[in-house]
């Protein structure tokens, strides 16, 4: 496979759902990262939070048919299904009944080593490109795409409506395109 190869939204789509595996690993190598920062805000654990994605990746390839292109975007698609996932690992027997087994010895070396590996999953840049956004924006995008809110969540922590936090994300999205292929 030509490492520099790079598709469209709609052939990348298209050779997934003919089930192509140099496209599926084109699909990770691109938006793990972006979904492992997300998982990780969400569960602030590095072991967990690759169990996440890879149990998402899993189901993205086993459902694949159920994605519809006319209902979104590829990556908003993969987004909802992986913090679905996070949500239902968080909510679980299983992990409830892990984190209060584990305890609080390693507490202080953690928060230094999460603090290195949120950086680390953002290989598209995107934390950089903030900068560049309004501060209203700016605050959106790094509480939606980094901390794991809510377009709800947003709008009740900053106390403005629903269809302002809707109509600043999309303003930032599109703005962030911009930037992300000027480079």
């Amino acid at each position: 496979m030509d490492e520099t190869k790079k598709y469209t939204e709609d052939e990348l789509v298209a050779l997934l759902q003919s089930q192509d595996t140099q496209a599926f690993s084109y699909l990770y190598d691109n938006y793990a990262p972006a979904l492992n920062n997300i998982i990780f805000r969400m569960v602030e654990d590095v072991p967990l939070s690759e169990d996440i994605l890879q149990e998402a990746f899993i189901k993205i390839w086993n459902n694949f048919t159920s994605y519809d292109s006319t209902k979104g975007r590829l990556f908003t698609w993969m987004l909802n299904l992986t913090r679905n996932l996070t949500i239902d690992t968080l909510r679980s027997k299983g992990y409830k009944k892990q984190s209060k087994i584990s305890g609080d010895e390693n507490t202080v070396s953690n928060l230094q080593d999460n603090a290195i590996n949120i950086n680390k999953f953002d290989s598209l840049g995107l934390r950089k490109q903030l900068a560049n956004l309004k501060p209203e924006q700016s605050v959106i995008i790094d509480m939606a795409y980094f901390n794991g809110y809510t377009q709800d969540e947003i709008a009740k922590d900053l106390g403005i409506p629903l269809g302002t936090v809707k109509t600043r994300m999309r303003t930032a999205i599109l703005e962030l395109r911009k930037l992300l292929q000027e480079r």
